[in-house]
């Protein structure tokens, strides 16, 4: 039988991380001065990253917020939870999917971690999205699906937590083409790895100091994107210079 609401173990998950990572509107985006490459693009078509393999769909009430700590995204429900397995510690926080269903093709980006979902290539699907592809009484049903490029405009964004500072600051990549493998700042001269945590944020513990940050963040193909941001500010969003090419 289909579920219509999020199990309890979901909920429990989901309430943990974003009490843990609660973050201001997406569309409180701080200009860059003076930089003509944040004027927003053309949206990028989708290209294939990754080879199709089987899976398995199923569907639940989805906001677009989640275990990835994006905003809810009421004008855009084609999202999806992975299985716990694939997550990556948030890893495949913002990836998009290309999913080939009985009645077509749905492309979903990924927003959320499923800890129910325990079969390698499981996704839980948003329930707008399922019936794009399938017929919602069936519940569960066998699909194939591979990553792609998300189609996004304008530049990557960066996005400070709550409670972010000189002394502890936690950052997430938003806006991104294809999937974000690290982010690295700059200190002392030296660039700096920041661990990643499962709610989908950077965060130097100790903080990376005052003035203006320069940051370079690498893509899951190994492409890099450097920028240098205006001062670390809890809950705002900065944009880059640049996207990543699919």
């Amino acid at each position: 039988m289909h579920r219509t609401t999020l199990p309890l173990a979901r909920l429990s998950v989901v309430a943990l991380l974003m009490s843990l990572a609660a973050c201001g509107p997406e569309s409180n985006v701080e200009p860059n001065a003076g930089d003509e490459s944040t004027r927003t693009a053309d949206a990028l078509a989708s290209t294939p990253i990754g080879n199709f393999k089987d899976g398995l769909i199923t569907y639940y009430n989805a906001t677009g917020a989640g275990a990835c700590s994006f905003d809810a995204s009421p004008q855009d429900l084609d999202v999806a939870a992975i299985a716990q397995g694939e997550y990556e510690n948030s890893g495949a926080c913002g990836s998009c999917a290309e999913v080939q269903g009985p009645l077509g093709t749905v492309r979903v980006r990924i927003v959320d971690v499923c800890p129910g979902c325990t079969t390698a290539g499981h996704l839980d699907l948003s329930r707008e999205a399922f019936a794009k592809i399938a017929k919602p009484i069936d519940g569960r049903v066998a699909v194939k699906w591979r990553f792609v490029s998300c189609p996004v405009t304008g530049p990557i964004q960066y996005r400070f937590k709550t409670g972010s500072s000189q002394y502890w600051t936690a950052i997430q990549v938003r806006n991104h083409a294809l999937p974000i493998k690290k982010l690295e700042f700059m200190s002392n001269g030296k660039w700096v790895e920041v661990p990643r945590l499962s709610y989908n944020y950077f965060v130097q513990a100790s903080g990376m100091g005052t003035g203006s940050l320069r940051v370079r963040v690498t893509a899951s193909n190994g492409q890099v994107l450097e920028d240098t941001l205006p001062s670390i500010q809890a809950e705002k969003t900065f944009p880059g210079k640049a996207q990543f090419t699919p």
